[in-house]
């Protein structure tokens, strides 16, 4: 038994932080093209569509978390909720998802610096990212948490800027306003298969209950941040893509051009206001690459957290896993084996990694909103009217829109995704003696102690 602990060092605000620098408030500007032609020019009801699915899982989380305040997220709740098989197979496909996160974070970080400084080359970029933010992962929590606040602040600055300049240099009369809002029949199609997509823009308010060990209270503070977190992200999701539709009505013209959209939004912003296109496409290639690497930070910060749970239960080697530095207290080894698997980014291309991101996501979405259902309304407890709405049929909402989402995953994610299970599933016979005995599992006092801790 480990006996050393995390640092509980983390406010409510600072989780929030946490899970905004994870999702990228100026993430919106990656699909803005696309979802937007696909939406016919309403973004912003995309948004909307998206944010109702997001929250039935959200509220999913919270029910969890509160009733499970251990490291691990999914993994943690599905392996005390349906057993150490499940769990195990569910925290394998999650650990897809935070692991490739960071790599994809580290290639567009390259391709950006790269693009602005072309005489260094793109690996020199990518490393440097890779040993900063691991060095800030290794010296603990407190200082992830103040980087945090700092380049959320930038983000925020530029965000601010922009509405407020389009908002007083735009047609805002009653016609130009409504017309993002406005949508008919013919619209439902692509509004629906646009929230799909945008349904990924949210990944990482989940990120936030992988810091419960480290959380000051956690049954209160994490399900508060995750809450905030989606509806703080979903709030400047829709302003700033109802702003950019203000900004730049004609969306037909991003048809044949669904890649740079955001850069012509933003170029027209800087033009309307007379501070220069230049300027504000400059200002948003800082603020988008400071949000980059916030969130290569916390994605790494998170699947370490996964790790070192997998590791306290024995599933991972303990001796590497479940170690935490002395006098850092953070899970030094983790950090260190994400580090060196992120290495990965110098030889992976793009495409095949954004393929990679979203199956483990969506594998942790539907089995988190089983767990409440099990949790809550199994055995033989009496189950009310409010008690069957809100763990009963929330939850079951919950599932069956990530189902949906499942059909918006690419033919090569699902592939590759179901290929990493099949090592995991080779991997618990292994560990298991093709199921001739159980898995390793934590000790039930100190799982008491931590929760009670």
């Amino acid at each position: 038994m480990s006996a050393i602990k995390m640092k509980r060092v983390l406010t409510t605000p600072a989780l929030i932080a946490f899970g905004l620098a994870y999702m990228v408030p100026l993430g919106i500007f990656t699909t803005y093209g696309e979802v937007t032609v696909a939406s016919n020019g309403h973004l912003p009801i995309a948004y909307i569509i998206t944010l109702a699915m997001i929250f039935f899982t959200a509220l999913s989380y919270c029910r969890m978390a509160n009733k499970l305040p251990i490291a691990g997220s999914a993994y943690s709740y599905v392996q005390r909720t349906f057993g150490g098989k499940v769990g195990f197979l569910v925290g394998w496909a999650q650990i897809l998802d935070y692991l490739f996160l960071p790599i994809l974070n580290y290639l567009v970080l390259g391709i950006y610096l790269h693009d602005r400084f072309d005489c260094i080359p793109a690996y020199v970029f990518v490393l440097g990212s890779l040993f900063s933010v691991s060095i800030l992962n290794y010296l603990g929590i407190k200082l992830i948490n103040w980087v945090n606040f700092t380049l959320n602040f930038f983000q925020v600055v530029f965000i601010v800027l922009f509405v407020i300049l389009t908002l007083n240099n735009v047609n805002l009369t009653p016609e130009a306003m409504a017309k993002p809002l406005l949508i008919t029949t013919d619209d439902f199609s692509g509004l629906f298969s646009g929230a799909a997509i945008l349904c990924l823009a949210f990944l990482g308010f989940d990120a936030i209950a992988t810091l419960a060990e480290e959380s000051n209270d956690a049954k209160k503070s994490l399900p508060k941040a995750i809450l905030c977190t989606v509806l703080i992200a979903g709030c400047i999701f829709l302003i700033v893509s109802y702003c950019a539709h203000l900004a730049y009505p004609e969306w037909t013209d991003f048809i044949d051009n669904k890649d740079t959209a955001s850069l012509d939004v933003v170029r027209r912003v800087g033009d309307i206001s007379q501070l220069g296109g230049e300027f504000m496409y400059n200002f948003f290639q800082a603020a988008y690459v400071t949000g980059v690497f916030a969130s290569a930070m916390t994605a790494q910060t998170s699947v370490s957290r996964i790790f070192y749970a997998m590791g306290r239960e024995g599933v991972l080697p303990k001796q590497i896993f479940y170690k935490i530095h002395p006098r850092f207290r953070t899970p030094y080894l983790s950090i260190i084996f994400v580090a060196c698997f992120s290495l990965l980014s110098l030889v992976l291309e793009l495409g095949l990694v954004v393929s990679m991101i979203s199956f483990g996501a969506l594998v942790a979405f539907t089995f988190v909103n089983l767990c409440v259902i099990k949790s809550y309304l199994g055995g033989n407890a009496k189950k009310t009217v409010p008690m069957l709405l809100k763990y009963g049929l929330i939850p079951t909402i919950g599932v069956l829109l990530s189902l949906w989402l499942w059909t918006s995953l690419e033919t090569t994610a699902m592939t590759v995704g179901l290929i990493w299970l099949a090592f995991g599933f080779c991997y618990l016979l292994y560990l298991t003696k093709c199921f001739t005995k159980s898995l390793p599992s934590i000790d039930p006092n100190e799982l008491n102690s931590i929760i009670k801790d």
